[in-house]
């Protein structure tokens, strides 16, 4: 199972882009602006795509839209060291990327209390150029719908105003020569952003992860999708545990079980997507709710569908609300389309989400949520046997759908 780390990096690039819902490529596009300025800083190769890599992870912490929203909208959120603090221990734990997690942890603090810090000047540097290239576009996205370039000195010159105060005075005069151009802003722009992030992926060497690593980094996805709401705390982690069980008591191959356990890890990313007051509304959800939330598992499919080498995890994720008499979405697969994978996810993320506290229910007990289940396999939405299953191993499923984080991390992804 050969899986390129730099196309699981955009994946994860483009779930943050969700994180906004309209407001998109945040993240890519301070990954552009950091490796022009790392070509004018005339650094080598790796280091320009280590930066750029950095630009476009650096909001690994943020799920929320309401605290993405602050981010954008004000130069100097008191908030921010939260979300530095969150991304920062993410990728900590993913030792591929956790090279990124000291400039992340310190990309919101100021160059005059920075450099005070005993702190690698690299590390300094690039934590420094994150953040000014952050606040570069969130001044940026004040002028949604203007021409960049009618704008671009007035940005320029907040940017210069901050110079040996927030930022750098070496870096604001490395930014200042490489934004006076027009180019450097017309590639802001989605059309021609593309065809940079296009070049950047072509020119990379691959670098193939092992299967640990692999499930490592699902984690990472899954705490971010996880963190959107109180309400979903630890369901995607749930769900890939209780998927996983249900997939060795079905007795599928061991690589096949844990190939289901990252599709419950990963199933929920276009979740980010919805609003955070549609997943905390208090009430039964309205049409245009219903229409939103039925995004979400195509959002996922699309992210998912990118990664070469993982297209049976991809496709069981985006499964997770089809049903067997053909009502789910978003394809609206019938059962003779939905392999025992795909039925396997559906059962847990039914079962983990009635196991959960939401904002118009208690968490339901076992034997509650096991008549729910019965009566969803009934009306053909869920596969009888796995439901039978369930209840067969009533208690280990609760008890696998409920687990903590701690103990899901260190012992089940390994």
């Amino acid at each position: 199972m050969n899986i390129d780390l730099g196309q699981m990096i955009f994946a994860l690039s483009d779930t943050l882009d969700l994180v906004g819902i309209d407001e998109v490529q945040h993240g890519k596009r301070v990954g552009y602006m950091a490796w022009e300025c790392a070509k004018a800083m005339d650094l080598d190769h790796p280091s320009r795509m280590d930066l750029f890599q950095m630009g476009m992870l650096h909001d690994c912490g943020v799920s929320s839209t309401r605290e993405h929203e602050n981010l954008v909208n004000e130069m100097d959120w008191g908030g921010a060291g939260e979300h530095c603090e969150i991304g920062a221990k993410r990728l900590r734990n993913f030792p591929p990327l956790a090279g990124m997690a000291e400039g992340i942890y310190y990309h919101h603090t100021y160059w005059e209390d920075l450099k005070l810090l005993h702190l690698p000047e690299e590390t300094c540097r690039a934590a420094n150029l994150i953040f000014m290239l952050d606040r570069t576009d969130s001044l940026a996205a004040k002028h949604l719908n203007v021409d960049l370039l009618t704008v671009k000195d007035e940005i320029r010159n907040q940017i210069h105003k901050y110079r040996n105060s927030y930022f750098d005075t070496v870096l604001v005069d490395i930014f200042m020569t490489v934004s006076d151009t027009e180019a450097f802003w017309l590639t802001l722009e989605p059309r021609h952003l593309s065809r940079f992030l296009y070049e950047r992926e072509k020119e990379r060497e691959p670098v193939y992860m092992s299967m640990k690593d692999l499930k490592k980094m699902a984690v990472v996805f899954a705490q971010i999708v996880d963190a959107k709401s109180p309400y979903t705390a630890r369901h995607s982690l749930g769900v890939a545990l209780l998927a996983k069980h249900l997939a060795v008591l079905s007795r599928l191959p061991s690589d096949t079980c844990n190939k289901i356990e990252i599709a419950g890890l990963l199933h929920d990313l276009g979740k980010l997507k919805v609003s955070d007051e549609i997943l905390e509304k208090p009430a039964r959800l309205n049409l245009e709710d219903m229409a939103h939330m039925r995004h979400h598992s195509f959002e996922t499919y699309v992210i998912l569908s990118r990664i070469e080498g993982i297209g049976d995890i991809a496709l069981w994720a985006a499964n997770h609300h089809e049903a067997l008499n053909g009502s789910g979405y978003p394809f609206h697969r019938r059962e003779k389309d939905l392999s025992i994978e795909s039925r396997i996810i559906s059962v847990a993320d039914v079962f983990q989400a009635l196991a959960q506290k939401r904002p118009y229910r208690k968490a339901l007990p076992p034997e509650e949520i096991l008549r729910i289940l019965k009566e969803f396999s009934i009306q053909e939405h869920l596969d009888s046997d796995l439901v039978n299953l369930v209840a067969q191993n009533l208690h280990d499923c609760y008890q696998a759908a409920t687990i903590e984080i701690k103990e899901i991390v260190g012992e089940s992804i390994s």
